[in-house]
């Protein structure tokens, strides 16, 4: 007499859809991200001929990933609603999104003393900067425009447009300022929500 054994069954997956967006690993290897981000900056320095030419190319490609990067922390983060105040955006900037892209905080965000539209983000030696030897030929390259294209990114995602821009602090070298300008729209929408 013979019995059939059923084959143990092995439990069924979900399917991608039904399964939570998860966390993710938080962190990425320096040296794979060093060698990646060298790698770009070498096809587009092949692609450049000016330093200003070669910082708006890492800015656009930036601003790109910008959107990206505000959908993957909002949804991470569970966030149902976007900042409507623009202080509420840029701490929102300064801190969960600065926190999710380079595991810490910013350094520091201020509000220009001579034009109300104008905020800066300070970082002392960003990590876009530390395995970057830029060369005799471009010597004003600062190659956190590819971040301040980021900002750029989400702040018009968000409905802030602005022109952001990477400077490096002439009293300390290793100290870059991502100067943020808003449109006038915003800072009229601003005053609107205020009074």
């Amino acid at each position: 007499v013979r019995t059939a054994m059923a084959a143990p069954s092995k439990p069924r997956q979900a399917n991608i859809v039904d399964r939570p967006i998860s966390k993710g690993r938080s962190e990425v290897s320096q040296s794979a991200f060093a060698y990646l981000f060298s790698e770009f900056i070498q096809y587009s320095q092949a692609r450049s001929t000016t330093a200003n030419e070669l910082e708006l190319r890492l800015e656009e490609a930036g601003a790109t990933i910008g959107v990206r990067v505000l959908e993957l922390v909002a949804l991470r983060d569970g966030k149902s609603r976007r900042e409507t105040r623009m202080q509420s955006m840029l701490q929102y900037i300064n801190s969960t999104i600065w926190k999710a892209l380079f595991g810490k905080t910013a350094d520091a965000l201020s509000k220009s003393v001579e034009n109300e539209d104008e905020y800066m983000i300070s970082e002392t030696d960003p990590l876009v900067n530390q395995f970057i030897s830029v060369p005799p030929s471009l010597p004003n390259l600062n190659c956190a425009a590819f971040v301040a294209g980021i900002v750029r990114g989400i702040l018009d995602a968000s409905g802030f447009p602005a022109r952001v821009t990477a400077h490096t602090d002439p009293s300390e070298p290793l100290r870059t300022i991502l100067l943020i300008k808003f449109a006038p729209e915003v800072i009229a929408r601003e005053k609107a929500l205020a009074g």
